[in-house]
């Protein structure tokens, strides 16, 4: 019995990489879609969604199956709390794609990306794609130095965040309105997206070590 219980734990750390490697792929085609004006992977990222919500929706029921059952303590307990948030962190990753792919399709056929901020928006849906792929690593492998990396790949991102809006208060901008709005939500989808990916590594540093990283950052034992 106890197996079978130990069995559906691990279970949940299966679907929890299956949710990263399907929010890698919607980020992709998302930014590609952004960049290129490609309808079809635009609907290819809205629709595909819905296995993301469906894993999500499978992991919530299994956590709550699990602690109704099994009455888990200690670190057990830690693993089913840690897994419903990052569950959920990763369900609004997937929303944040869809959200890329959304603004790709109404700018459709034209490209809702400026040439001057082509550059700029590849290079923050490549540091996404890297950052739940290392998500994805994390929570595979529960490397609790490697979860620790991520808020410093998340510090480039946000640098990149400024960046759009040092160029779209520019006198320069010459795009208009339309273009400004778009850019400057989509900055704050990838943005968002980003602080998810910590999240999510945190969570997995707190559910190894039961320490939040600040803690462990802060010890006496890090900084000696």
């Amino acid at each position: 019995m106890r197996d079978a219980y130990h069995e559906e734990l691990d279970s949940l750390s299966d679907k929890l990489v299956e949710m990263t490697r399907l929010v890698r792929s919607a980020m992709a085609r998302a930014v590609t879609a952004l960049l290129d004006a490609d309808l079809r992977l635009s609907e290819e990222v809205i629709s595909g969604d819905e296995q993301v919500n469906k894993i999500d929706t499978e992991i919530e029921e299994t956590v709550f199956d699990l602690m109704a059952r099994q009455q888990p303590v200690a670190g057990d307990l830690r693993t089913l709390i840690t897994a419903l948030r990052m569950s959920g962190d990763l369900e609004r990753m997937g929303d944040l794609a869809v959200h890329i792919a959304k603004t790709a399709r109404r700018r459709h056929p034209e490209s809702a990306v400026p040439p001057v901020l082509q550059a700029t928006v590849l290079e923050m849906g490549q540091i996404a794609e890297r950052m739940i792929a290392k998500t994805g690593s994390v929570i595979a492998s529960q490397d609790v130095e490697m979860g620790l990396e991520l808020d410093a790949d998340d510090d480039r991102m946000d640098q990149l965040h400024r960046k759009l809006f040092d160029i779209l208060l520019s006198p320069k901008w010459k795009y208009g309105v339309e273009p400004a709005v778009d850019i400057t939500l989509a900055g704050r989808y990838f943005e968002r997206f980003a602080d998810h990916a910590v999240h999510v590594a945190e969570d997995v540093v707190y559910m190894v070590t039961g320490q939040r990283p600040e803690e462990i950052i802060d010890s006496p034992e890090a900084r000696s």
